[in-house]
């Protein structure tokens, strides 16, 4: 037997063996989330051996993405992709365990269906990479691993191609009379002898090829599927968590809420924000990535977690330097542009945090650099009264002391509801929102 007819299946193995790992951590950390409480996350290229990590990392960032689910708008939380690769990889291992105890005998149509086969995962490998570069800015470690088994699985396809026939038609024996083999010297004990030809591997039905494939797609879906069947209807949840009475305000100035002008609004949405905090940022950049946003008839309660100017915390900072800005986005609603203070402060975020904790004029002077017009504004005892009215609200309206919130009409989304499940909560509170 010809040890190079081994390794389309040993490679194929080896890399579904690794994917399915990779997948079915990738899974394991997006249904924990779904108890609509906040879980680490495993973000190593040994899950399992190192543990969870707790806040922000590519993987978390990953997963609240919106490109980590199908049918969020349908289901809570929507179908992981990564189930897809757990059925997938199944099948894969399954395939190659046939190649690789099959050998000589398996027939070249089955080895042309896998090797058709391992073209799907590495073309969606590619994709997601490409999104996960473009879009998000980072790759994590469990979806690295994931798109290197599509790789060695590709590799595997190849070799199979590559190993369909054998080295041809055997040489024909000599035939040599009693007298010549007589005569003739016995041949040396080093001299090589002629190997054994690998005959052709059998042709095979086509219709074998084709179930292969079915099966594959089979078994891909075959996970979402039993998921989708058991996942709990949280209809009755998304509205558990309290309302909001909002005060009718004529004048802009005496208003606790600043106006943010949106492209195309259709429904009345409060979100209460801090420019420095990180999760308010990843969470204002998922409503823009989902391109729900420009759809908001958006008021921000700009609610900055520092004891400088926030007394609810009772001298607990959590980000200095966040009154700072959040006077200036108060300044920048008169002049139309507070949606474009928001966006420079997530946007710039680390920058500013930096800034803020060496003391709020060295933020003031990165405000005035890129804002110089809100200067003035910023300074004006008037400002610093409306701040004021911001947590004065708060405590009238037993607020939590939380960022960021966001409520659709006067219902309060829930916490588990700003990432799992922001697309499933906004169909069934906002239906309007496309």
């Amino acid at each position: 037997m010809n040890p190079s007819s081994r390794i389309p299946g040993a490679l194929g193995v080896a890399a579904s063996t690794i994917g399915g790992f990779f997948a079915a951590f990738s899974s394991h950390d997006y249904a924990e989330h779904l108890d609509r409480q906040l879980h680490g996350t495993h973000c190593s290229f040994l899950p399992g051996i190192t543990g969870a990590d707790a806040g922000e990392n590519a993987c978390s960032a990953a997963m609240y993405s919106p490109y980590s689910a199908l049918f969020k708008d349908k289901l809570w939380g929507g179908l992981p992709i990564s189930l897809f690769a757990l059925g997938s990889f199944a099948f894969f291992f399954a395939m190659s365990l046939y190649l690789l105890l099959g050998t000589t005998r398996v027939s070249r149509a089955a080895k042309t269906a896998h090797f058709i086969a391992t073209l799907a995962p590495a073309l969606v490998s590619i994709v997601m990479l490409v999104i996960s570069l473009t879009k998000l800015g980072q790759v994590c470690k469990l979806c690295a691993g994931i798109y290197f088994s599509s790789a060695l699985l590709l590799a595997s396809g190849i070799t199979a191609l590559l190993s369909r026939r054998g080295s041809g038609v055997a040489k024909p024996a000599k035939t040599v009379s009693d007298t010549d083999r007589t005569q003739a010297d016995p041949e040396p004990w080093h001299q090589k002898k002629d190997e054994a030809p690998v005959a052709d591997a059998p042709a095979g039905s086509m219709f074998v090829a084709v179930g292969l494939l079915a099966l594959l797609g089979v078994a891909t879906v075959m996970p979402a599927v039993v998921y989708a069947s058991t996942l709990p209807d949280y209809t009755s949840r998304i509205v558990s968590c309290g309302t909001l009475t909002l005060p009718t305000v004529d004048d802009a100035k005496k208003s606790p809420f600043v106006k943010v002008t949106t492209a195309s609004p259709v429904q009345p949405a409060t979100t209460i924000e801090d420019p420095l905090c990180p999760t308010c940022r990843a969470f204002h950049q998922r409503l823009v990535a989902d391109g729900v946003y420009d759809q908001l008839d958006m008021r921000v309660l700009v609610f900055p977690l520092d004891a400088d100017c926030n007394w609810l915390l009772q001298g607990r900072t959590l980000h200095p330097g966040a009154c700072v800005l959040a006077k200036a986005v108060l300044c920048a609603e008169g002049r139309g542009n507070a949606r474009a203070v928001l966006d420079w402060s997530y946007d710039n975020q680390d920058e500013l945090t930096a800034a803020g904790k060496q003391g709020k004029a060295e933020l003031g002077e990165k405000v005035k650099q890129r804002f110089p017009e809100l200067e003035t504004c910023m300074a004006s005892k008037e400002t610093e009264k409306r701040l004021d009215e911001v947590f004065h609200f708060a405590a009238e309206n037993k607020i939590r002391v939380l960022t960021p919130q966001l409520y659709l009409g006067d219902t309060r989304v829930c916490d588990e509801d700003t990432d799992m499940g922001l697309r499933y909560a906004i169909t069934k509170l906002a239906p309007k929102v496309k």
